[in-house]
């Protein structure tokens, strides 16, 4: 609950919507079952067609021992691009939806630039894949914040995209179209928002950067940033300052935006965001699998900062997951156990709670177990042998850091997405994705 654990609680529901919560009172016998109720978590950034290369990208690169990395990854991404229409995408991405749902969350940021034909060209409808990405949403439940992403330029200073990227690129005129498509198409789901996503500092000029949050409206406005040194290195050679230094004196960052990633930050910069009110988006298991880095979480929460989690490249998903990685990188990087604990909460709590908050923030979604939200509740199996003996705060730490895959229903808007652990669509998702993948991968 908000404020708190209780016991013996009833919520009750309308349309979708939270409209009685007593605590202290018996199972009636027309009630749904008990357990441990939790609220839906928010996913802060996704990019779901990129669940169908989970694992395809284990072998080592073509720059030998020192030389796999990020920039070798995003090769072969770029190559994965070259097929694959409408029909697969929308595929691929029900079934990432769908196991968001089954691994706890509830609402996706999804971080969208696939916006052109495979050989770069736009389609009849420039807004297709938009489609798709909402009809994705609306065949899983999950709530949906839509992040049209604006992608221009291959690096700073405003170079031209190469041919990897012609998939993601447009203009600020034909973005604004598509933006604005974006919020027709969405509006058809129940709880949508719709926000905008400049990709990088690499890929918008300061000019074309201006102009993104006049576009988001009232929306939230998500940007990579400091996710590699290189990056680092080339915004001081272009700038002659670091990514989030440029960022936070050339841009009106507020608690709008969401900072994907910011692993390499210095003090200052990790204070601004702080101050700023912006959340900074972690996806530790992505940022693990790709060599990243490791973000000073612990100094900037102690600092006031927030922070949201996502899963990014999708390798992996699952709320348990991705803050287990966060905690036990902070582990490796300090030396230390209970990192992200806090004096009032254990570890597993402090980490859910702050995720919560951050995710809500960055999605610009309300959320909770509480009267007037929308009902997106995660049920944990009270009965897992991994709970034997544990309550409260336990509850959450050996669901988090004892690997018990507790959970056993999901409802969205009221709606039971997930019985037993498996999306009631599931079969009819997997069918698709299959054929999916035999196109892609064929």
């Amino acid at each position: 609950m908000p404020e708190g654990w209780a016991r013996d609680v009833r919520v009750t529901v309308a349309d979708g919507v939270i409209i009685g919560v007593e605590t202290g009172v018996a199972r009636a016998a027309d009630d749904e079952a008990g357990g441990v109720a939790l609220p839906g978590m928010a996913n802060v950034h996704s990019h779901a067609f990129q669940r169908a290369m989970a694992g395809l990208t284990e072998a080592r690169g073509p720059g030998g021992d020192a030389g796999d990395n990020f920039w070798t990854w995003r090769q072969l991404m770029y190559r994965f691009l070259d097929r694959g229409g409408p029909e697969e995408i929308e595929a691929i991405t029900a079934l990432a939806f769908c196991d968001m749902l089954e691994g706890g969350f509830t609402r996706v940021a999804e971080f969208h630039y696939l916006h052109n034909d495979p050989m770069g060209g736009s389609y009849a409808d420039p807004a297709e894949l938009t489609g798709r990405i909402v009809a994705a949403a609306e065949t899983t439940g999950i709530a949906l914040t839509l992040l049209p992403v604006f992608y221009a330029h291959s690096t700073f200073g405003g170079s031209a995209p190469n041919q990897g990227q012609r998939r993601f690129i447009t203009d600020v005129d034909g973005f604004a179209d598509l933006v604005a498509r974006g919020r027709t198409l969405a509006a058809t789901l129940p709880d949508a928002v719709v926000g905008v996503a400049p990709h990088s500092l690499r890929a918008v000029t300061p000019e074309e950067l201006a102009a993104m949050p006049g576009l988001a409206g009232d929306g939230p406005i998500h940007i990579h940033v400091a996710e590699q040194t290189k990056e680092v290195d080339d915004c001081l050679a272009w700038s002659g300052a670091r990514p989030v230094e440029w960022l936070l004196a050339n841009a009106p960052v507020d608690p709008r935006w969401c900072l994907i990633h910011s692993t390499h930050v210095s003090e200052p910069e990790w204070r601004g965001v702080a101050k700023a009110g912006a959340v900074v988006g972690l996806c530790p298991l992505t940022e693990a699998n790709l060599g990243d880095g490791i973000f000073p979480a612990r100094d900037f929460v102690e600092g006031g900062g927030r922070f949201g989690i996502g899963t990014d490249s999708n390798i992996q998903i699952g709320v348990a997951d991705e803050l287990r990685m966060l905690e036990y990188s902070q582990r490796l990087a300090l030396r230390a156990r209970g990192v992200m604990a806090d004096a009032e909460r254990s570890t597993g709590r402090a980490l859910f709670d702050r995720a919560l908050a951050g995710g809500r923030q960055a999605t610009g979604a309300e959320g909770g177990i509480a009267v007037g939200m929308a009902a997106d509740i995660v049920g944990l199996d009270a009965g897992a042998v991994g709970f034997a003996g544990r309550r409260d705060d336990a509850v959450l730490d050996s669901w988090i850091f004892g690997g018990e895959r507790a959970i056993r229903s999901v409802w969205r808007r009221g709606r039971k997405v997930v019985v037993e652990g498996r999306h009631v669509a599931r079969d009819g998702i997997e069918a698709r994705y299959r054929k999916a993948l035999s196109v892609v991968l064929g």
